[in-house]
């Protein structure tokens, strides 16, 4: 990932470090200077983001494109370290550890060349801080929500009870201290609200493959650069983009539905839950750019380190999912924006694969926490007792309680 980041292997297509070296750079002399740049419409950043902007001043001997460069490497071995160091507890497996591997280096340079990975190490931090230590993993997750939003849905997934209130508190109180001292240290703070509220349709999301297919029969719109990004101007576009508006509030409902309804939660459950409402955040959002999915693959590690996990299927789908980023972005870019043959395929073929992903991940979420856990029945005397691995496991399922009858009295 380096040697491409660093020209040493050039990679085809369109210039993947430009974020680095002319967006964040450009944004690098404000944010120093203690102003947010809130009138450029390419800033669409919760506060906190403005530390990752900043994080090269660590490296204050290096060029500003290479110290980033090399945090982010930083930031890829402290993901690895951790999946690692939670493999080694028991219930856990290295699987994760190599998905991670795999899904970075599928995914290409432009893992590097954003500060999502950063993100991500918060966020992977924070799941495997879990029920060992729900106020750190609170404060994590929100610190995360600080810095792009999606981190916040880690929380959706705690158990019921005293867990949750406590992730959720250390969460409020770190997320309303973080946003009070930006918003009254640095104008500006909250400028990405409104840059975000206006963003259209990208190439790249699920609803843009409308435009693709309709630009086969004369669609009279046009892809330009807007807020940043390529998105798809001309009619019906606001219809599309509303669209997805309501499918993402669908996909809300759909998640408070499951957590009203869930009555079985095991050690796996939190991630499981982390990565489908992610899934289904990232599919039903007007953009999805490539760094999108380094998201999916630090959650999906998780997921793949826990043995009880349901999400295994949806996890190889997201790993395929972001091979199939790597071919449409550097390399095929100019051909998704092209809508020819070649970047409808690749389009269709990775949405595809992310929506498969999300209803997959829905259904077995569901199955998985509806059913109850088998009740423990007590061992007449003199039986012999049950093998340490089945007790652990029955100490990892949490399920309503079930109640006590005339007959199971008797």
């Amino acid at each position: 990932m380096l040697l491409c980041v660093f020209k040493v292997v050039v990679v085809p297509g369109p210039d993947f470090t430009a974020d680095v070296s002319v967006i964040y750079q450009g944004w690098y002399g404000l944010l120093k200077a203690g102003v947010f740049p809130a009138n450029d419409v390419t800033w669409q950043y919760p506060p906190a983001a403005a530390l990752a902007i900043l994080s090269p001043a660590l490296l204050p001997f290096l060029e500003y494109t290479t110290a980033f460069f090399l945090l982010a490497c930083a930031a890829d071995a402290a993901v690895l370290g951790l999946l690692l160091h939670a493999s080694r507890r028991p219930g856990r497996r290295r699987t994760g550890v190599w998905s991670w591997i795999a899904g970075v280096t599928l995914l290409g340079p432009t893992v590097y060349a954003r500060y999502d990975l950063m993100v991500t190490a918060v966020a992977v931090a924070a799941l495997l801080a879990g029920a060992r230590h729900p106020r750190a993993a609170g404060a994590l997750a929100a610190f995360g929500a600080t810095l792009k939003i999606w981190p916040g849905l880690l929380l959706i997934g705690t158990p019921r009870g005293r867990e949750t209130r406590t992730v959720w508190t250390a969460a409020m109180i770190t997320g309303a201290v973080v946003m009070f001292v930006f918003a009254a240290t640095m104008p500006g703070a909250l400028a990405f609200l409104e840059f975000q509220q206006d963003r259209g349709t990208e190439v790249e999301s699920l609803g843009a493959l409308v435009f693709h297919v309709a630009r086969q029969f004369g669609w009279e719109g046009q892809v330009l650069l807007n807020y940043g990004s390529m998105e798809f101007v001309g009619p019906y576009v606001n219809v599309v983009s509303d669209a997805a508006l309501m499918l993402t509030l669908l996909a809300f409902l759909w998640l408070l539905l499951w957590r009203l309804r869930a009555v079985r939660w095991t050690a796996a459950t939190p991630a499981d839950v982390a990565l489908t409402a992610v899934l289904l955040f990232t599919t039903t959002s007007r953009v999805i750019s490539p760094q999108y999915m380094i998201w999916l693959v630090g959650l999906a590690a998780v997921c793949l380190t826990l043995r009880m996990s349901c999400q295994t299927v949806p996890a190889a789908l997201v790993l395929a999912a972001t091979a199939v980023t790597l071919l449409e972005f550097p390399p095929g870019f100019a051909h998704v924006v092209a809508s020819d043959w070649l970047g409808v395929l690749l389009m269709s073929v990775r949405n595809g694969l992310l929506v498969a992903a999300s209803l997959l991940g829905c259904v077995r979420l569901w199955r998985s926490t509806r059913s109850r856990a088998r009740t423990t029945v007590r061992a007449p005397a003199g039986a012999p007792a049950r093998s340490g691995a089945h007790s652990a496991r029955e100490r990892d399922v949490t399920s309503a309680p079930s109640v006590r009858t005339s007959a199971t009295a008797r």
